[in-house]
C-alpha cells in the first residue's frame, strides 16, 4: 500500500477540486462541504487501491460529489424569501446585466444537470467543465471511450431539450 502525503496533495490538488466543485455548486457553503468530502472520498480510495493520478482523480470525485448535491438541492425545500434588490448594490463589474444573465444560465445549467442520469451528468461535466478527454474520461471511469462519446451525446441532446423547456429559453444560450 502506498504512504500518501495528504498535507501535500491537498497543497498541490486543493485548487482544482474547489474550482470543479464551485463551478457546479456556485455557493461557497456547498462547495466546502464537497471539497471535504472528495477529500475523504479520495483517502478512502487511496486505502483500497494505487493511486497513479491524483488530479484525475480527484477532479472525477469532485465531479461526482458535486452532481450529487446538485441532486439533493433540487429534493430539499427552498425557503420562501424575497429576492434582494440587486440595482442598490455596487459592483465592479461594467456590465450587471450581462453578469445577472450569466448568472441565471450557470443556475438553469446546474438544474438540468441535477436531472441527467449519474453517468451522463459525470461526463458532461468532466468534458466541459474539467476539460477532460474522452479516452481520460474512459479510463477515470473504467469504459470505453466509445462509451464515453455516446454517453456526453446522450447528455448534451438531453440538456438540449431540459432546456427548450425551461422558461426564457433561448436557442443562443445553449449553442454559447
Amino acid at each position: 500500500m502506498q504512504t500518501v502525503d495528504w498535507q501535500v496533495i491537498v497543497k498541490q490538488h486543493g485548487l482544482i477540486v474547489w474550482q470543479t466543485a464551485y463551478r457546479l455548486l456556485g455557493n461557497y457553503t456547498d462547495t466546502a462541504d464537497c471539497f471535504q468530502e472528495t477529500f475523504i472520498c479520495a483517502l478512502a480510495v487511496s486505502r483500497r487501491q494505487q493511486v497513479r493520478n491524483f488530479p484525475a482523480l480527484l477532479s472525477r470525485l469532485a465531479t461526482a460529489r458535486a452532481i450529487d448535491q446538485l441532486r439533493q438541492r433540487t429534493r430539499r425545500p427552498r425557503a420562501n424569501t424575497e429576492p434582494a434588490d440587486l440595482s442598490a448594490v455596487p459592483g465592479c463589474n461594467p456590465d450587471p446585466p450581462k453578469e445577472l444573465e450569466t448568472g441565471e444560465l450557470a443556475a438553469k445549467l446546474r438544474k438540468a444537470i441535477a436531472q441527467l442520469p449519474p453517468q451522463q451528468a459525470e461526463i458532461f461535466c468532466l468534458r466541459y467543465l474539467n476539460g477532460m478527454s474522452y479516452r481520460l474520461i474512459a479510463k477515470q471511469l473504467g469504459i470505453r471511450t466509445s462509451a464515453a462519446g455516446v454517453s456526453l451525446h446522450r447528455a448534451r441532446a438531453k440538456l438540449r431539450v431540459l432546456f427548450a423547456k425551461a422558461p426564457g429559453y433561448e436557442e443562443s444560450e445553449v449553442r454559447s
